[in-house]
């Protein structure tokens, strides 16, 4: 199961639309393209077609398969007294006085620099259930840090 906000969940839907309605055509009029130089044998084009219509229906299947596992998340019935997915947490690196803030969300909704990560990363992992005021020791590929939380919204 994938939780998620409704955003993120009507972006993977629109996606997929678009895969399906606009990619996948595409596709498909490059290979009957290709189809239409003759021999399939020593057709490169052709090869390079089919391999990218392969790539598309795997995406298209694995869209489908998240979208499918979605459990959209209602933010506002969710408490701002405990670190948890879809929180806008506000940290404050002990060691150096660095602020910074995160939104926790699903693996496919990640995007560092809109400041959303997976609830699947080291950090996300070290502050679920954490509340403000705690400190929480986080270690990370380069080693341990410090986080204070100063905030948790939505």
């Amino acid at each position: 199961m994938a939780y998620m906000s409704e955003e993120g969940y009507q972006k993977l839907v629109a996606e997929l639309k678009h895969l399906e309605s606009v990619e996948r055509p595409k596709i498909v009029a490059a290979i009957a393209e290709a189809r239409d130089k003759g021999d399939l044998s020593e057709n490169a084009e052709y090869d390079a077609a089919k391999e990218a219509q392969g790539m598309l229906e795997m995406k298209i299947n694995q869209l489908k398969a998240t979208i499918g596992d979605a459990k959209i998340i209602d933010t506002s019935k969710l408490k701002t007294d405990t670190v948890q997915i879809l929180s806008r947490v506000e940290l404050k690196n002990v060691k150096t006085g660095m602020k910074m803030a995160y939104t926790i969300v699903s693996e496919s909704e990640a995007n560092l620099k809109q400041g959303k990560i997976s609830v699947n990363t080291p950090i996300a992992q070290g502050l679920l259930g954490k509340k403000v005021g705690e400190v929480a020791e986080i270690t990370i590929p380069q080693g341990k840090i410090s986080l204070e939380i100063t905030g948790i919204s939505f």
